[in-house]
């Protein structure tokens, strides 16, 4: 998937979502990593974040601990 199709399915799931707090959460998220440089982010974290970050990783490479997507939009 490229960049355009990435932008345009990013827009579309924004246009979805009612939840102003989750609205905020991405906007702050997005727009922390805008305007710092490379790298600058992940060194702004703790070591507890870092640990907390690779942990969900790992996390992630089960799928039993993966919610649905759909249950996530119900969720929200």
């Amino acid at each position: 998937m490229g960049a355009a199709q990435l932008k345009s399915d990013l827009q579309k799931i924004i246009e979805r979502i009612d939840n102003e707090q989750l609205l905020q959460t991405v906007y702050d998220f997005l727009k922390q990593i805008e305007d710092s440089k490379e790298g600058e982010f992940w060194k702004s974290l703790t070591d507890e974040q870092k640990k907390e970050i690779y942990l969900w990783y790992e996390e992630s490479e089960n799928d039993e601990n993966l919610i649905a997507w759909e249950n996530l939009k119900k969720k929200y």
